[in-house]
């Protein structure tokens, strides 16, 4: 499984420690940026976003300060439920219940011991296909 990663200047730091933590078991793509120069989030979320659309099978992570900023882009985009998860239990429902595919970390809000958990959290929770989830999803996308 192919797990695309980006962030912006407040996240680059932890966007290279979570490369380093996934690298071993999983084919990770960094979109960006390559340094920690001030940038515009909106110009790393969405290319992301639109990597993830194009490979149905895929994951992405966004980390930005807060996490807020990344997950209010990639929601604009078609097929993309970003989860803004701050703890492993957050993560484990975001999966299950919403079938998120791109999970939003604030590398200023949590540290990067909690991030490690709840990015094992979300890569290892299936989503629960019951059908009330799956019609739930069906009335996501907006015409």
């Amino acid at each position: 499984m192919k797990i695309f990663i980006a962030s912006d200047h407040a996240g680059f730091e932890r966007k290279k420690e979570i490369i380093s933590f996934l690298h071993a078991k999983h084919e990770v793509i960094d979109l960006g940026p390559l340094n920690n120069e001030s940038c515009d989030y909106p110009d790393f979320a969405h290319p992301l976003a639109k990597q993830i659309s194009k490979n149905e099978n895929s994951w992405g992570i966004l980390v930005c300060g807060t996490g807020m900023g990344m997950s209010i882009v990639a929601n604009r985009h078609p097929g993309i439920r970003a989860a803004l998860c701050e703890n492993p239990k957050t993560a484990e429902l975001a999966r299950e219940h919403n079938n998120a595919n791109v999970l939003c970390l604030g590398a200023q809000i949590i540290d990067f011991e909690t991030t490690q958990k709840i990015i094992h959290s979300f890569l290892e929770t299936p989503f629960d296909a019951a059908e009330r989830r799956k019609r739930r999803m069906k009335k996501i996308e907006i015409d």
